[in-house]
């Protein structure tokens, strides 16, 4: 064989022996590639559990009712003392929103009398007191003085139909941190025990009334 055919088959043989290196480096650049790489998160048998967060609960505070029972202007109390029945009718001459601390404010009450068994018994009145206290958003403040009216007839006076006991007690200014005052009615009675006898039966009848401060302007 010459050496010109020798030499052609040799270098077919390392042309074919580097088409085959170059294709494994090929295959083993590819495999590293991929196995670097990894599985995207998609792909992936298992996925995080979405957590809830739980919703705040608000409670609300609650609401303190506003007490004022001469909201309308006036109210009428029906209290019994024993057989005596004692009607009470307030009001004040001064409207609410002039309710103000600085103010002063009247409540003027009426009172009569009647018998849950009259034999003609008279019924009078010997004392009334009204006293105050001022009520503040941190409890209790200074008072105004008590209001008292003593009898100074005998026996007292008559709230035995056709007459009656008619009274108006000023509250004086207060303390300007006041939201609302309550007030006291002691009512002192006393019966006759017969129509004709110049013995008592004595009866003490309470009453009270709450009224809103209105704000100064």
């Amino acid at each position: 064989m010459g050496l010109g055919v020798r030499i052609r088959g040799i270098m077919a043989r390392f042309r074919r022996a580097q088409r085959t290196t170059t294709a494994v480096v090929l295959a083993i650049a590819v495999g590293s590639a991929l196995s670097g790489c990894g599985s995207p998160p998609w792909a992936e048998g298992t996925s995080a559990t979405p957590t809830s967060t739980p919703t705040p609960t608000v409670t609300p505070e609650p609401i303190e009712a506003v007490i004022n029972d001469l909201a309308t202007g006036s109210t009428q109390r029906v209290l019994n003392a024993g057989a005596i029945s004692l009607t009470a009718d307030y009001y004040s001459t001064l409207s609410m929103e002039k309710w103000t601390s600085g103010a002063v404010k009247p409540i003027t009450f009426n009172v009569a009398g009647t018998l849950t068994d009259d034999a003609g018994q008279e019924v009078y009145l010997s004392q009334v007191t009204a006293t105050a206290s001022v009520n503040g958003p941190d409890g209790a403040l200074p008072a105004p003085a008590a209001f008292v009216d003593r009898a100074t007839i005998q026996y007292g006076y008559a709230i035995k139909p056709p007459f009656t006991y008619g009274q108006t007690y000023n509250i004086l200014a207060i303390d300007p941190a006041a939201t609302s005052v309550t007030v006291v009615f002691t009512y002192e009675l006393l019966l006759e025990t017969t129509e004709t006898s110049s013995q008592f039966a004595k009866q003490t009848a309470t009453d009270s009334l709450t009224i809103t401060i209105a704000p100064s302007p």
